[in-house]
């Protein structure tokens, strides 16, 4: 994750800590004093869902799957995470509130210490669910809301989804939970980018999160409606502008960019030509302290089953199961070829990646989207959308994604 809203309007989050090491610079209290050493856990503790996604990176099913992890199991799986010092746990599917024992397992995370937070399509979340969450020690419910009424349901594949996901943002604020909203970009709700961020400011929603598609799941049959380098470019840009505004108007919004690490070179070349070279210098410095691409090392995830993953996303590759190994000892050996690469990527990567001035606050991007689109997990992500010019290769003939970068 990139907080546009720290690097462009130095707004205060309390992550500014496990993403920045910039815990003393906020008045925020904060997650982690320091820089995260673990990694954060996704667990799809479920892959029964209420609704069905087009871009569903997990493939969720409307019934429930066999296999799934116990009780007794998932508590032990926190357990672990909790003595191998994982700040955060975030919930999530298919659609975790499925489960009926979720309000049970989130109180035992956070009394083992974890932090817990939920991502969810927010249409089953009542007020009782959210207070009975909060009580358990739920930190954060992060709602996904992916355009307006007609072109959200028709994502989700349910209409009405819309309405009940405001139902549930609504749910989440009367409990007293911090919330957030989460968008994920395709061209078939991109015109919807400015009324979403209009929407959460009209409901008090303080976080917005802008993913990029990945190619997981139900997403790497969706490919062709992702955007093209030139409309990433203008979205993100959009997104830029909008936090800058709204911040100017008095709405902190704590805005994060989420799934594709070309957004860290783009943000320097913005803040250069916005805010000039000094805020550029200091934008690329917390960059390189955020570290780029976070698959492999400070973001793992556990499916329902218990399977390990190097990112949510990246569900068809396993490095283990916690029924087997703790989930420490799984994540820590690098006998794994592939995690081992990863964790040294830059040895590894090829094609503009590996020649690109923005390497080190990027780290290639996404290696998922790179096999989907080349074969080679180490091969140029084909969403970068910078130009030859800003990766600091002028002169290089027929790779440009994007013609022109007066913007």
């Amino acid at each position: 994750m990139i907080s546009v809203s720290k690097l462009l309007c130095d707004l205060d989050a309390e992550g500014d800590g496990l993403r920045y090491d910039a815990a003393d610079e906020s008045e925020k209290a904060q997650i982690r004093e320091r820089k995260q050493r673990r990694p954060v856990v996704v667990w799809n503790c479920t892959k029964q869902c209420n609704l069905y996604c087009d871009h569903c990176y997990a493939a969720a099913e409307t019934e429930p799957a066999p296999g799934e992890m116990t009780t007794a199991e998932g508590k032990r799986f926190l357990d672990e995470l909790a003595a191998f010092g994982a700040p955060v746990v975030l919930f999530s599917g298919g659609e975790p509130l499925a489960r009926e024992d979720l309000v049970e397992l989130v109180a035992h995370a956070s009394d083992v210490g974890l932090r817990p937070v939920l991502s969810t399509n927010g249409t089953l979340l009542t007020e009782e669910r959210a207070a009975a969450l909060r009580e358990a020690g739920l930190k954060y419910v992060g709602v996904s809301v992916d355009g307006m009424p007609e072109r959200n349901d028709a994502f989700r594949g349910q209409e009405g989804a819309f309405d009940r996901a405001l139902a549930g943002i609504e749910a989440s604020q009367s409990a007293g939970l911090k919330t957030g909203l989460r968008y994920t970009i395709t061209r078939h709700n991109a015109d919807d980018l400015e009324d979403v961020v209009d929407l959460l400011a009209d409901r008090g929603v303080d976080r917005f999160c802008f993913y990029h598609l990945d190619y997981g799941g139900r997403g790497a049959e969706i490919q062709d409606v992702d955007l093209t380098p030139e409309e990433r470019r203008a979205a993100v840009r959009r997104v830029c502008d909008l936090t800058r505004e709204y911040h100017d108007a008095g709405h902190e919004i704590e805005t994060l960019l989420v799934g594709n690490y070309a957004d860290a070179g783009y943000l320097v070349e913005y803040a250069r030509r916005e805010l000039g070279e000094a805020v550029a210098d200091r934008i690329r410095g917390y960059l390189l302290e955020n570290g780029g691409d976070p698959t492999g090392e400070r973001i793992a995830d556990v499916d329902y089953q218990g399977n390990v993953h190097l990112t949510q996303f990246w569900q068809g590759y396993s490095l283990g199961n916690v029924r087997d190994r703790p989930f420490g000892d799984i994540w820590t050996d690098e006998s794994n070829p592939l995690l081992g690469a990863l964790r040294e990527r830059e040895a590894h990567l090829t094609g503009r990646c590996a020649e690109c001035q923005y390497q080190d606050i990027c780290r290639g991007g996404s290696r998922l989207r790179a096999l989907s689109a080349g074969d080679d997990p180490f091969g140029p992500d084909p969403q970068c959308y910078l130009t030859p010019e800003e990766r600091g290769v002028e002169g290089e003939g027929g790779e440009s994604a994007v013609s022109g970068a007066a913007d």
